[in-house]
């Protein structure tokens, strides 16, 4: 067992094709950074539904189009559990899907080119690479690209 991906369509907007794309990717991806033995759970959502949660755990009030709840971060206090039989479990993505809709538009390419890039882009923050700085940016953002380039959905 590579990757167990639970995803759900919140919206109902979303063919079983394109499902089953965003979860080859994040499979590609998976396989391009070694991950084995790992679950992950992506979630399509309403901007309603992005935005109440982007509030209520990143006090921001509005919508965005990607949040990831990376479930490897041990908070103050905790105690990192280890189990060999079990997954990784690595943690939560949630998609905006009418913000995959707009931006794809803005940027000029297909709405499954841009559920792609946010699905990597949510996966890569559970596997713990950020933007926070220049520099971790430019290797995040060009990891996400290559995987995207080589997977086939070049911009």
């Amino acid at each position: 067992m590579t990757l167990i991906i639970d995803s759900t369509d919140e919206t109902n907007e979303l063919t079983e094709q394109q499902m089953l794309e965003i979860e080859r990717i994040i499979s590609f991806a998976a396989q391009k950074q070694k991950v084995e033995n790992s679950e992950v759970s992506i979630t399509f959502v309403t901007n309603e539904k992005i935005h109440e949660i982007n509030r209520e755990y990143r006090d921001k009030d509005a919508p965005t189009d990607v949040i990831s709840f990376a479930l490897e971060e041990l908070g103050e206090g905790e105690t990192e559990l280890i189990a060999t039989d079990m997954p990784r479990i690595l943690g939560d993505i949630i998609i905006s899907v009418p913000k995959a809709k707009e931006q794809a538009e803005e940027y000029g390419h297909s709405f499954i080119r841009e559920l792609g890039f946010l699905a990597v882009h949510g996966f890569l923050h559970l596997l713990g690479y950020d933007h926070m700085t220049e520099a971790e940016e430019k290797v995040m953002f060009t990891l996400q690209k290559d995987i995207l380039d080589e997977y086939g959905l070049k911009r």
